[in-house]
């Protein structure tokens, strides 16, 4: 409730306003919900933009329809991930193009070349930054999860080779 304590929060149908006290400052917080990607019953937003930056909780290899991890190999199971967080980037007006940050969990390090090779189909050009984590256990026994930051709106690339 610290956050509350510091910006008085007003909530506005699916959007809540944050007016910092401090700076007078209006923030924009809206919660991305969409059909096209695996919703949970967890107690967690598939995505949430705060003013022009979304943040894309983390995403597993699930079929939407299913809700069970997609059948195949390793790299299938990226394949969908990745499918999963580009529902979620398109329902908040993003894309692959405007993803500035990614955190990779595997359980194993040993698929980070496979992870590489399919990430590349996603990711084209002016890769966003990134890490990665070998972890003892992921949920439903997916062997990757991918959570993301990007930017909403217009952006532009400015690279500096």
């Amino acid at each position: 409730m610290a956050f509350e304590r510091i910006f008085g929060i007003q909530k506005i149908g699916a959007e809540k306003q944050a007016k910092s006290q401090s700076t007078g400052m209006t923030l924009t917080k809206k919660i991305i919900t969409t059909k096209n990607a695996p919703r949970h019953n967890a107690p967690f937003s598939q995505g949430v933009v705060l003013d022009t930056t979304l943040y894309v909780s983390g995403v597993i290899g699930m079929d939407k329809d299913t809700m069970k991890l997609v059948d195949g190999d390793f790299s299938a199971e990226v394949r969908q991930t990745l499918r999963n967080l580009g529902a979620i980037l398109q329902a908040a007006n993003s894309s692959y193009e405007k993803v500035v940050k990614v955190t990779v969990f595997l359980s194993d390090l040993n698929d980070f070349v496979a992870l590489n090779n399919v990430y590349k189909e996603f990711f084209t050009k002016d890769f966003p930054a990134r890490s990665a984590f070998q972890v003892s256990k992921l949920p439903m026994n997916a062997r990757v999860e991918i959570e993301a930051v990007a930017a909403t709106g217009n952006m532009k690339t400015i690279c500096c080779h």
